[in-house]
């Protein structure tokens, strides 16, 4: 299950206002999000991709560079995406 630009569209639509809003915070979190839900998934099933797993740590940690982005600038915003996405901070 690759990311597909009709996917991306979507994620960015649902989450971004628009699907060519590819710069909301909100987006790339929830884009995020997909990617590695994705990848936590190939991992289970492949535990020797290093490669993968180190892709997975920068991952959640831009994740986790956006979220605190978001708290300090609209606290609101943060607790919808997190309720929105099922994120736990």
């Amino acid at each position: 299950m690759y990311l597909t630009t009709e996917k991306k569209a979507e994620i960015f639509a649902k989450h971004g206002e628009v699907a060519t809003n590819t710069g909301s915070a909100e987006g790339q979190i929830a884009l995020f999000t997909y990617r590695i839900n994705h990848l936590t998934t190939h991992l289970k099933r492949n535990h020797k991709d290093y490669a993968t797993e180190r892709s997975l740590v920068k991952l959640v940690g831009k994740r986790k560079a956006l979220l605190d982005y978001l708290t300090k600038k609209d606290v609101l915003r943060y607790r919808a995406i997190i309720a929105e996405l099922g994120l736990r901070k």
